[in-house]
């Protein structure tokens, strides 16, 4: 059975694409799901609109990133924490505090946007990666500072 694709649809393709499925896939998940259409002679020419539609929602919402990143950038962020012997740090800082200070600041992202490869353990100036998008990437500067 060959369908168009109405939305990205894992392991299979993306909006606009055609491509050729099993009857029962295609006919109880695809299209029941709105993921889909019957590849006919008239939905292969409305394929056009879908594909402009398609267009026009990744400059929005790459357009929205590029905001956020821009946002993000600017900030240099702050993290007071208990110290201890040899300037230990009493705790960590994790991707959750990064993502509780960016929202004191207006900011509101997932904490797994965050690519922080483990917990802050000792004090210093860190530069955070945060991927906004599939291929934007932000740098948060954040000082782990002495508590006094």
């Amino acid at each position: 059975m060959k369908v168009i694709l109405r939305q990205d649809v894992p392991d299979l393709g993306t909006t606009g694409d055609t491509v050729e499925v099993k009857n029962g896939y295609g006919r109880n998940y695809l299209i029941p799901r709105n993921f889909a259409i019957l590849a006919t002679k008239a939905n292969l020419k409305a394929i056009g609109e879908i594909e402009k539609q398609r267009v026009i929602q990744e400059k929005k919402l790459r357009r929205g990133a590029e905001i956020i990143k821009d946002k993000i950038e600017k900030l240099s962020l702050s993290k007071e924490m208990l110290v201890g012997e040899e300037e230990k740090l009493f705790g960590s800082v994790t991707s959750m505090d990064i993502v509780e200070m960016l929202e004191a600041e207006g900011i509101t992202i997932d904490k797994r946007m965050i690519q922080l490869e483990e917990p802050i353990k000792a004090l210093g100036v860190y530069t955070v990666p945060v991927k906004v998008d599939k291929e934007l990437t932000a740098s948060i500067k954040l000082w782990v500072i002495k508590k006094s």
